[in-house]
């Protein structure tokens, strides 16, 4: 069983930085992808940038250049760096990981940016 648990979301104001971390247990191949996801109010989950464990990422372009997503493979952690944040960031964040087509995902951590 895959247990995903996120932490670090919070009231930050616009401009700011947070940074989200997630951490993995159970049973986790070594070949997977972890990711963040975001919804919203109203609208749909959307992914926000994903990492390989080969180290291959992706982000959505409203967060290219402001949000670095990393990950360390041996502590089976995952991190999301959230700098000069807007408020249209203002959303639950889901931590997302893949193993063989099979999607888990955390409780989500809220992220809210005033302006």
């Amino acid at each position: 069983q895959v247990q995903l648990v996120e932490s670090g979301g919070g009231l930050v104001q616009a401009g700011g930085s947070l940074r989200l971390s997630c951490a993995a247990s159970g049973s986790i191949f070594s070949v997977n992808v972890m990711g963040w996801y975001r919804q919203a109010p109203g609208k749909q989950r959307e992914l926000v940038a994903s990492i390989s464990s080969g180290g291959i990422t992706t982000y959505a372009d409203s967060v290219k250049g402001r949000f670095t997503i990393s990950r360390d493979n041996y502590k089976r952690t995952l991190a999301l760096q959230m700098n000069s944040l807007k408020p249209e960031d203002t959303a639950v964040y889901y931590c997302n990981l893949i193993i063989r087509g099979v999607n888990y995902w955390g409780q989500g951590t809220q992220v809210t940016v005033s302006s």
